[in-house]
């Protein structure tokens, strides 16, 4: 009897066991997000936006990366993910790859100029040439005359007059033209009718230890019957690098007479920026004649300029006319190039927060937030290497007017952005393919300019 009744108890409890394997829930998929984090953003980044800009050796088609993921490359180190994800987990991820693609396509402009008219929402531009024949137009100024001040890269200041004849500026700094160095930014002071200074950003360099180092420096000086003059060298960031890239050197005025300018980390990420010994990576401020304001964040220690820190490569540096703040525009690794409004002291995260990735692809930093380290008023993905930044103000762009100009040295194009209440909130691309923008900068007759790489040029914006 006690054999009978355990024999029909096993098969009750096998009965039991069935029903409960069969009536399992099925194990809930991920949203394709969330397995990226979880399996891919260790190798690829974060952002998935950043991990699409690339080169993709075995194929940017959903059929090919279907395949990738599936069945990977292991001996290039990519896993197989059939046995951990789904079918339809893997169809999924490969549609947000797909989707994330078309982030970069955009910028991939199909035809060159044909005329030298522009459309734009809401204007119609004409380029005007205003001065050709340069390497690298890096920086540019108009004096009272309505005349240029253009610096080349390659280590020459011209003085262009309304008819497009150029003069060489003789006596201006010897600089280190090598890499991404030369003769950079160019601005007047705020009273350059009563007192005649110029101001000069450059790559200055000597010998040490027998090897040629260089650095980021602020020179001031006059022009007298075309002869560079009177010169004070009011900055020098130190420590010099053997490096030849990230100098930074963009600089404004605010309305006190206060001089910004930035300086790059020199490509050293890992040792300049968050580190306040040192004058690399960071947003300074100075008074006209290089002193120290009193009221400057770090006035105490070893480097007093120092405004801002945790900066990669900002070349893109303006006043706001209507608020007096300092906003830039910085250089991302590949992706997260930035927009920023500097204040005083604070830290900009490089690179312990980014949204960007290196450019082997590999991840720099896990986090693209962290307490006590400032956001960006907004971020690139992919990055359009911004150069050049300006407002619109006055009425010949009525359109435009408030608006921010960006140069994309990638691209090929000028990025006009909306700003409302220290937000974007609409930013388009004009000028496709006029070639890579340097700078923009606003005259002192109200006329947006451009400057453009291979071939080197000026243009104005002209409102048709």
């Amino acid at each position: 009897m006690f054999k009978k009744i355990s024999f029909i108890g096993l098969i009750a409890m096998a009965a039991l066991s069935t029903m409960s394997l069969t009536n399992a829930p099925a194990v809930a998929e991920e949203p394709a997000e969330v397995n990226y984090t979880k399996y891919c953003a260790s190798c690829h980044g974060e952002k998935v936006e950043a991990f699409v800009d690339r080169k993709w050796k075995h194929g940017d088609k959903k059929s090919d990366i279907l395949n990738s993921i599936t069945h990977g490359y292991p001996d290039a180190g990519m896993p197989t993910w059939k046995e951990v994800l789904t079918p339809k987990e893997i169809e999924k991820l490969a549609d947000l790859i797909v989707e994330n693609l078309a982030g970069v396509e955009q910028y991939k402009f199909a035809n060159k100029p044909t005329s030298n008219i522009f459309k734009s929402d809401g204007m119609t531009i004409v380029l005007d040439t205003i001065a050709t024949g340069f390497d690298s137009p890096w920086g540019f100024t108009q004096l009272p005359s309505n005349d240029y001040l253009i610096t080349d890269r390659a280590g020459v200041l011209y003085l262009v007059d309304q008819k497009r004849n150029k003069t060489a500026i003789k006596g201006t700094p010897e600089v280190y033209a090598q890499g991404q160095g030369g003769l950079l930014d160019v601005t007047l002071h705020p009273q350059y009718e009563q007192n005649g200074w110029i101001y000069l950003s450059y790559s200055k360099f000597k010998m040490e230890d027998g090897a040629k180092v260089n650095t980021t420096a602020i020179v001031r000086g006059k022009i007298k019957d075309n002869n560079w003059v009177e010169a004070q060298e009011i900055f020098e960031a130190k420590p010099y690098t053997k490096t030849s890239f990230h100098y930074g050197s963009r600089i404004t005025f605010d309305k006190k007479g206060h001089l910004f300018f930035s300086v790059g980390e020199r490509g050293m990420e890992k040792v300049f920026p968050q580190s306040l010994d040192n004058d690399n990576g960071k947003i300074h401020r100075l008074n006209d004649d290089g002193t120290v304001p009193a009221d400057n964040p770090f006035k105490n220690t070893d480097h007093p300029s120092i405004y801002s820190y945790g900066q990669r490569n900002p070349q893109g540096l303006t006043t706001n006319p209507w608020t007096d703040d300092i906003w830039e525009t910085e250089h991302g690794p590949r992706g997260g190039d930035e927009i920023n409004i500097i204040k005083a002291g604070k830290n900009y995260g490089w690179p312990v927060i980014t949204y960007g990735i290196n450019y082997d692809g590999k991840p720099i930093s896990a986090i693209s937030k962290k307490d006590g380290m400032e956001q960006p008023i907004s971020y690139f993905i992919p990055s359009i290497a911004p150069s050049g930044l300006t407002f619109v103000t006055g009425d010949k762009y009525p359109a435009w007017k408030g608006n921010l100009m960006i140069g994309s040295l990638r691209f090929n194009y000028l990025n006009r952005v909306e700003v409302k209440n220290n937000k974007v909130v609409k930013q388009e691309k004009v000028l496709l393919n006029v070639g890579r923008m340097r700078n923009v900068k606003q005259g002192r007759d109200g006329y947006l300019y451009v400057g453009v790489e291979s071939p080197g040029m000026i243009f104005r914006l002209r409102p048709q």
